[in-house]
């Protein structure tokens, strides 16, 4: 594949619209791949990196999850993550992150969400350490060895895939390794994005007896209920007296509160509403709060009155992005994911930035 190119969304400059520019495509490395990204989704976070709230290199090609088909391999890679074979043609998804192995949180805590040399496609790769193309906002990536790829299930449709490709691993390891939800438990979801629509998916999936999804604009809580997400639906973000609408959480989980409230909002003030929110002896599982959006008020003694479990939850690994996968023909067959996602072609990424910045789109998700 030597003397091809690829294009590619590159953020230049923090508060600067990113531009499409061409690379060269280098053959796949040892152990690696060149897969050819039909589909990139624009994460949240992808704003902040946009704004310069994280610290990141640029020049770098955005884009931290994707989905696209396998165009070459290196040399000695012949399985994905499960042990299926691998072979060009197959499409695949990867995880964004490759932990370093060897720092305290990999070697000694089990805790590789929290490497302290984490790797991240899209993030942390910057033009200049090559190869350049190593985003998923792209026609093509190069994935390095070391990398997690999983072959999605035959007959998935994208979009479906998409819809949580990073909420999905998010929340796998938020309620497989931090807080599980339990049969028959009733759990509120603050925060109706992807990350929240996730939890309450999930939730739903594990058997929890009622899902109440507290968040806005009306728009996106509409399209959740329409994709099956959800059992209850209350509209925080538009409300004169968002009090009132508090009151009606509680009323929807029988009036004592519920047994798991998921923060899923990434507004610092949802902390402290959501600590109201979860019954005596409940749990309280906070997701949203991936970037420093600022402080709070809390009122500690709606912990000690609660005797709230209060637990965090950071990013995900290869091995959560394999559970997503593997429960994309569950999630599938109950809920329409695809209907979240509006896709844009590559040469509109700023139109899709816009879109995901205005909140007019639940999920988009750049096509190539």
């Amino acid at each position: 594949m030597t003397g091809r190119t690829g294009r590619a969304v590159v953020l230049e400059e923090f508060g600067r619209p990113p531009r499409l520019r061409e690379f060269p495509l280098p053959p796949a490395p040892a152990g690696g791949m060149i897969v050819a990204c039909g589909y990139g989704g624009i994460c949240g976070t992808d704003l902040h990196l946009q704004q310069g709230h994280l610290d990141i290199p640029v020049p770098l090609v955005l884009g931290h999850e994707g989905l696209g088909v396998i165009r070459e391999l290196g040399d000695g890679l012949y399985q994905d993550a499960t042990g299926a074979p691998l072979a060009a043609g197959d499409t695949v998804m990867w995880a964004s992150s490759l932990a370093c192995g060897v720092c305290p949180p990999c070697r000694l805590h089990r805790e590789p969400t929290l490497c302290e040399r984490r790797r991240t496609y899209g993030v942390n790769r910057a033009l200049a350490d090559g190869p350049e193309l190593s985003g998923a906002w792209a026609d093509h990536i190069v994935l390095q060895p070391g990398t997690t790829v999983i072959k999605v299930p035959d007959g998935t449709d994208p979009l479906a895939a998409m819809s949580l490709a990073c909420a999905g691993p998010t929340v796998a390891h938020a309620l497989y390794e931090r807080r599980p939800v339990r049969l028959g438990e009733t759990v509120v979801v603050q925060g109706s994005g992807p990350v929240g629509l996730a939890a309450a998916a999930f939730a739903q999936l594990a058997g929890a007896a009622r899902v109440v999804v507290v968040g806005g604009p009306a728009g996106r809580l509409e399209r959740a209920a329409a994709a099956g997400i959800g059992d209850v639906h209350l509209n925080i973000a538009d409300a004169a007296d968002p009090e009132q609408i508090l009151r009606e959480v509680r009323a929807a989980t029988g009036g004592d509160g519920a047994d798991l409230v998921i923060e899923c909002a990434g507004v610092p003030a949802a902390v402290g509403q959501g600590l109201t929110l979860a019954r005596r002896g409940g749990s309280y599982l906070i997701i949203g709060q991936y970037t420093d959006a600022g402080d709070t008020l809390i009122n500690p003694h709606q912990i000690v009155h609660r005797q709230l479990d209060v637990v965090g939850s950071w990013a995900f690994t290869g091995a959560h992005l394999v559970e997503y996968v593997r429960l994309l023909p569950a999630l599938t067959a109950r809920f329409d994911l695809a209907s979240l996602v509006t896709p844009f072609p590559l040469e509109r990424h700023a139109d899709a930035l816009t879109a995901v910045a205005d909140g007019s789109v639940m999920k988009a998700v750049l096509t190539s």
